[in-house]
């Protein structure tokens, strides 16, 4: 055998080799792109180290993102919120309250905040130091003070995240420290992260990343530092630190993992997330920050104004000068009537939107006509008015104005208005001897006169010639055989 033959021989072998190999091989699954901070729009579940997260739209509730978000999962602390949040709606902040022996009775490696048996203080302040340092004892002291017991509490519990709408949820403590029977979803509560952050009080509590515990029977006056990384704007958080934070609560058990429910608020949107059981301590920030961007990049607000802007009202003017350059077209400007307007112009809403919201503004705006679309038009002149009603029911009202003057067209001839006008100013109380009156006041009258006295000339000799006719006909004889 040559070599020649041999090399073919060999070169063929490879050949078949390479591509059974190609064909037997198990195929390789195509690799998610890494995350990417330089476009947080193109954000995937697994991008997220949590095995479940929710981000929401606060004032509407609709969900931008979600990963798992109807899994049950253990709340751990976050579960104060909803415990905060009763206490701020059902009891008087100045209300002051003492610690009893039963809030004290709590696990040993609870966090607390701390207070003490015996201890006598303002209802805000267990309020405030439950919500920043996590404390259990705290949040017993809320479910005793607004219910009596906290088994009592606890029932208000399930029944409030009930009538929210959670399907998902069973509370058996106030605190979240671990129990089976104690669970939730991150889809509910978000619902309930929602509801809480539309109270004033509580987003103040939230949003704060320190407060100072006023002195009580017990303690002096003490600093009360969250250990909230999302919130503390320190050099050894620039990974976690989120400037639009604005909230709310951390947690975090051996089965709970890692968990964080945040609020965040840019140009007036307010956006809730939810994210439990991440990997570390940072995760559960990161994975809270990369939703939050998302969201940013998905919703944004715009004004009444700026939509109408976008697509102003033009309005046809009648009895326009000849001169007028756009033939009666009148672009109307808007003017926000401050004194007249309660309620908020600012829509929140998909950038997408945008050209469509202001495309149909008259779809959810209400406008009046207050004058007349006829010259002249004074630039300026208010033309009438538009309504916009919030989703409270609260009215925005704008005056609709002439953004330029048109004057009006000189008439062919006086209209009937001007005429009387014109008669009514003349001081003569006699027609004056013109040539026009002659024509209409002595000529027309003589010349009708002529006319009938003709007509009724001819109307007599017509009738006269028949009757002639008549007369002359001359009877025939008949015969009868």
């Amino acid at each position: 055998m040559s070599v020649h033959t041999l090399r073919a021989r060999l070169r063929a072998t490879l050949a078949a080799l390479l591509i059974a190999w190609t064909l037997l091989a198990p195929r390789a699954v195509a690799e998610q792109p890494s995350y990417d901070p330089q476009n947080p729009a193109n954000l995937l579940p697994e991008h997220l180290s949590c095995t479940s997260a929710i981000l929401v739209e606060a004032d509407t509730g609709e969900v931008i993102f979600e990963k798992n978000a109807d899994a049950r999962i253990y709340p751990a602390s976050t579960t104060k919120i909803l415990t905060a949040y009763l206490g701020i709606l059902l009891d008087d902040p100045e209300r002051e309250v003492t610690v009893s022996a039963s809030a004290m009775d709590i696990p040993a490696d609870s966090s607390v905040i701390p207070l003490s048996f015996g201890e006598t203080l303002h209802f805000a302040d267990v309020i405030y130091g439950t919500m920043l340092m996590s404390g259990n004892e705290g949040a017993n002291v809320i479910a005793e003070t607004v219910s009596g017991s906290i088994p009592a509490f606890v029932s208000l519990m399930n029944s409030a995240a009930e009538s929210f709408g959670c399907t998902g949820t069973q509370f058996v403590n106030p605190h979240g420290y671990h129990d089976e029977g104690h669970y939730s979803t991150a889809r509910d509560m978000s619902i309930i992260a929602r509801m809480a952050m539309k109270n004033d009080t509580f987003r103040d509590i939230v949003s704060r990343d320190e407060y100072i515990m006023p002195e009580d029977n017990i303690y002096k006056s003490r600093p009360l530092r969250t250990n909230n990384r999302f919130m503390r704007n320190t050099a050894d958080n620039a990974e976690t630190y989120y400037p639009e934070g604005i909230g709310i609560k951390t947690g975090n058990t051996s089965a709970a993992g890692y968990c964080y429910v945040g609020a965040a608020q840019r140009d007036g949107i307010t956006l809730i997330s939810c994210v439990y059981h991440a990997r570390s301590d940072t995760a559960r920030y990161t994975d809270t920050i990369k939703l939050m961007e998302y969201g940013f990049k998905q919703f944004t607000g715009v004004n009444i104004s700026e939509l109408y802007t976008m697509n102003p009202r033009v309005v046809d003017i009648a009895h326009y000068a000849l001169t007028d350059s756009n033939l009666g077209k009148l672009t109307l400007a808007l003017r926000r009537v401050d004194e007249e307007s309660t309620g908020s112009e600012r829509i929140i809403t998909s950038s997408s939107n945008i050209d469509y919201l202001s495309r149909h503004l008259n779809d959810f705006t209400i406008t009046e006509y207050t004058r007349a679309f006829s010259a002249p038009v004074q630039e300026g002149e208010v033309m009438g008015r538009l309504t916009y009603y919030d989703q409270n029911g609260e009215p925005t009202v704008f005056e609709l104005l002439a953004t330029r003057s048109i004057a009006r067209r000189e008439p062919l001839a006086p209209s009937i208005e001007d005429i009387i006008a014109y008669t009514e100013a003349d001081p003569n109380p006699f027609p004056r001897l013109t040539f026009e009156f002659v024509a209409l006041y002595i000529a027309l009258p003589l010349i009708l006169i002529f006319l009938f006295v003709r007509m009724v000339r001819r109307v007599k000799h017509h009738k006269s010639r028949r009757k002639k006719r008549h007369e002359n006909i001359e009877p025939q004889e008949r015969y009868f055989t």
